[in-house]
Formats: structure tokens, C-alpha cells, sequence
């Protein structure tokens, strides 16, 4: 066998998600009428008319050594920008030197990781996560460890403080939650920091909680989404502007180290070198430039509110159990019978696509991924009738 053994492994256990996007790839291909596809958190909307306009004033400057390598932290004139944003939405004050450009979410996530873990050390997730996290965690020689969430899929920090132990080095959430919609309370967060400060208390390092928070902008029923910032001094943030900005192919974020944290200055040097010898060297120079201009910028967050509320409402209706999806553009429904792959199986006979709980760590469920056209929820919500009619009698899978 020409790859690695553990690559082989990770490849009998890869993801759901790109699996059933090529399979509606396929199934599209064939023919036989349309697909349903929510497979994928793919944004079918067009980003701000404002990141546009940027995106054309920045490709057409011809200013000499515009396409050069800068500091592997990113420019500082983004960097600001991106403060000054950051400063804004939470209590805590940010500045340049506490921000790295990355390219996209996984970058910040696999640079903070990388700068925080050695091999051994445990990062403490919580089922359901987004499926990468595994592999994130086992990239850099640590040990992936589960807590579950409470049966309203909010965080339970009693069940993170059980899993707890002196080779615990990180806690890792994501807030709005993929797959389940869900943003964690406040008090929540805040009980997290309580448990994480009183942990770290006489170790060498403090145990660091990283907030994975692509969807921080997505949330349709409050002002702003909760502060894993406010809530523990020792936190970092990941993110993209992926979602915000509906430019997910674009591979754009950063990652955020609080100011608060134990020695900020060092945490930042660390991640400035792991950002260069992981591979990603820089985030895309144009996007740099773009992104600075649009930090306020969001996309028409109505558009997703009347997709979720028309979804959740029709779904509830139907007899499908679901919590609340407050923000991103997921719905994780129980699946009726108790048997997601069976249940998603009976979906696709309605060329439907949607992913089982089993790839999030949480059997019994499955998402939907909303951020798709209208004519798409429209079309496909008989099939969801008719699958939980023939299923909702069956008895639980053993």
C-alpha cells in the first residue's frame, strides 16, 4: 500500500458530508428529475454588493509588490481592521498583535492547536462536532476526547469537567453549532470558564479553550451571538469569513488570541511560526486587503431566517423532534425510527441527501443544510412527510 496506514484509516472513516456531495454530484449527472441536496454548508447567496465593489477596487491596483509575501501574521492594516471589529463585539479590547490571518477556519484551528498541544495532550470536544475535529486534533499527535452535549444540545459543562484530566490541554467548542443550530447561553460559557480557571489553577500551562466560530455572525434572534472572550481569559478563536460573507472558496479568516490570556505576546510568536511551518505560509494577500474594507459587513441574514423558520416550522408540523436552531443554517432533526443511516437511506430513495448524526459523533440524528435556494426546501419538504409517515411507527434500532 502506497499511503500511510493512518491516512488508510482516516479514509475508511471519511466524511460523510464530501461523500454525499459527490454521490448528489453523480445522482445530478445521471438524471431522473431533481436532487434535494443538503449535504453541504455550501452558501447559495451571493456575497455583500460592498465586498464586490472591494474585491474590484483591489484586483484592478497595480501598486508594485502588491502580490509579495508579507509577515506570515498578515498585514497590519487588517489586522487592525480586524481588531477594531473584534473590540466592538465583545467586552475585551483587541489589537493587531493579537491577531494572525489564516487561510480560512481550519487553518486558525489546525495553527492554534499546533501551537498550543504536544504530542499526548488532550483536546476535549463536544458530540455532536463538526467532523473535521478528529483528524485536526490527531494531526498534531494529540488525543480526541468526547463529551456530550445536554439533551437540548447546549454545552454541559459538567460533562466537560468529567473528562477532565492532567493531560487535558485544550477545550475545543463551536458556537453556533454545526450540525444543530444551536448558540450556546452565555451562563453556560461563563460556568465553562469558571470550571477551565479553577482546573488550571498550579499547572504549568493553563488549559485553553479555542471557540471554532465561523457562524458567529449568523444568529437571527438576538443582537450578537454569546462571548467565549467575555467568558474565560484563556480563550482563541478560529474563524472565516466563509459564512459572513458567503465566500467560503475563498479560504479567508483568523485566528484571535485574547489579550487576557497567560503571556498573549508568546502565544502569538507561537502561532505566527506554526501558521509558516504548517504549510499555509500566509492567507491570500487580495482577500487580505478585501476583508479589511467589509468587517461589518454580512450577508442578507433574512434570506436564512425565512429559510430556517419555513424548515423548522413545516418540520415540527410534520412530527420531526429538533432543537432550535438559533443561528448558522443547520436543522439536526431525531430521525424517526432511531437509525439515521436507515433514515437518510429512505431520503435518497426521494432523491433527498441529507447527513446522518453517526458523522458528527451523535447517532440518531441528521442535519440539514439549509443555505440552499427556495425552490429546493419547497420541493423536498413531501419527502420529509413521507419518510417520517413510513418510519415514525418503527420501533428504535438496538
Amino acid at each position: 500500500m502506497p499511503i500511510s496506514k493512518q491516512v488508510a484509516r482516516y479514509l475508511s472513516k471519511a466524511s460523510w458530508i464530501r461523500k454525499l456531495f459527490e454521490e448528489g454530484q453523480q445522482m445530478k449527472r445521471e438524471g431522473g428529475g431533481p436532487v434535494y441536496d443538503f449535504s453541504i454548508g455550501n452558501p447559495d447567496l451571493e456575497p455583500p454588493a460592498k465586498f464586490a465593489e472591494a474585491l474590484a477596487t483591489m484586483a484592478a491596483e497595480t501598486t508594485h509588490g502588491r502580490h509579495k509575501y508579507m509577515a506570515n501574521v498578515g498585514y497590519p492594516e487588517t489586522r487592525r481592521a480586524v481588531a477594531e471589529s473584534l473590540s466592538a463585539d465583545h467586552d475585551v479590547t483587541f489589537t493587531q498583535d493579537n491577531i494572525v490571518m489564516t487561510v480560512g477556519a481550519g487553518g486558525a484551528i489546525n495553527t492554534a492547536l499546533k501551537t498550543l498541544i504536544d504530542p499526548g495532550d488532550e483536546v476535549i470536544a463536544v458530540a455532536p462536532y463538526f467532523v473535521e475535529y478528529r483528524f485536526y486534533v490527531e494531526n498534531h499527535a494529540g488525543n480526541f476526547v468526547l463529551a456530550n452535549a445536554k439533551s437540548s444540545f447546549d454545552l454541559s459543562p459538567e460533562a466537560i469537567e468529567e473528562k477532565i484530566t492532567d493531560k487535558t490541554q485544550v477545550v475545543l467548542i463551536n458556537n453556533p453549532n454545526n450540525p444543530t443550530g444551536v448558540v450556546y447561553a452565555q451562563k453556560t460559557l461563563d460556568k465553562l470558564g469558571d470550571i477551565l480557571r479553577r482546573h488550571s489553577k498550579g499547572r504549568e500551562r493553563p488549559i485553553f479553550l479555542i471557540d471554532d466560530a465561523p457562524y458567529r455572525k449568523l444568529v437571527y434572534d438576538m443582537d450578537k451571538c454569546t462571548s467565549a472572550f467575555e467568558a474565560y481569559e484563556n480563550t482563541l478563536m478560529g474563524t472565516s469569513h466563509s459564512k459572513d460573507l458567503g465566500i467560503p472558496g475563498e479560504r479567508i479568516g483568523f485566528l484571535a488570541i485574547s489579550p487576557r490570556c497567560a503571556d498573549p505576546a508568546r502565544v502569538f510568536e507561537a502561532a505566527a511560526f506554526c501558521n509558516r511551518t504548517l504549510g499555509y505560509v500566509n492567507a491570500p494577500a487580495l482577500m487580505q486587503r478585501v476583508v479589511a474594507t467589509v468587517q461589518n459587513e454580512t450577508i442578507d441574514l433574512d434570506w436564512y431566517r425565512r429559510k430556517r423558520d419555513r424548515l423548522y416550522g413545516e418540520l415540527t408540523r410534520m412530527g420531526y423532534s429538533l432543537p432550535y436552531p438559533a443561528g448558522a443554517f443547520y436543522i439536526f432533526p431525531k430521525a424517526p425510527g432511531g437509525d439515521d443511516i436507515a433514515f437518510i437511506e429512505k431520503l435518497k430513495e426521494h432523491r433527498v441527501l441529507v447527513v446522518p448524526g453517526t458523522g458528527f459523533g451523535m447517532p440518531g440524528y441528521f442535519r440539514i443544510s439549509y443555505c440552499v435556494n427556495d425552490d429546493l426546501i419547497e420541493g423536498a419538504l413531501p419527502a420529509f412527510e413521507a419518510a417520517i409517515k413510513e418510519f415514525k411507527n418503527r420501533a428504535p434500532s438496538t
